[in-house]
């Protein structure tokens, strides 16, 4: 019994079918693997994004009260998330920190929405409204629709 299960062993290395069992293997659970480490990657990615956009939004809402200018405070944000992910060993893109605390600006309920053209908008808004009360009067002579007509 020993000496077939020997045999049957010497036979499994001697032919190449441990190679070829091997290969097999490694052959069918590399792109497994791949897909599973790939999958780790983008999920990691994404929490960093989180944070990183949560982390923005934190330092938008710590700077909106102080009395710096606007630009001051856009790199003082920056400045901030920078610093909060080298602390915690998380490396990204400045651009993207950028990009990040814009958006956190942006969508801020705490910092105020101006328009810087809202006085020009104000006056087109009066011309379109003069303008269109002279159409109206231009179209009390046009022919009413008449609703048996219609249907």
């Amino acid at each position: 019994m020993i000496k077939a299960a020997n045999d049957i062993v010497n036979w499994i290395i001697q032919s190449g079918l441990l190679v070829w069992l091997f290969y097999f293997g490694f052959s069918v659970g590399k792109p497994f693997i791949d897909s599973k480490i790939k999958h780790a990657k983008t999920a990691q990615e994404k929490e960093l994004w989180t944070l990183v956009q949560q982390a923005s939004m934190t330092e938008v809402n710590s700077l909106v009260g102080k009395n710096i200018p606007g630009q001051e405070k856009f790199e003082r944000a920056v400045a901030g998330v920078y610093s909060y992910l080298e602390a915690k060993g998380l490396h990204i893109d400045g651009k993207q920190i950028q990009s990040a605390v814009q958006a956190a600006y942006e969508l801020s309920t705490l910092t105020p929405t101006v328009d810087p053209n809202a006085k020009a908008n104000e006056a087109n808004d009066a011309e379109k409204a003069d303008s269109k009360q002279e159409t109206v009067a231009a179209a009390g002579t046009v022919k009413a629709i008449d609703p048996k007509e219609v249907a």
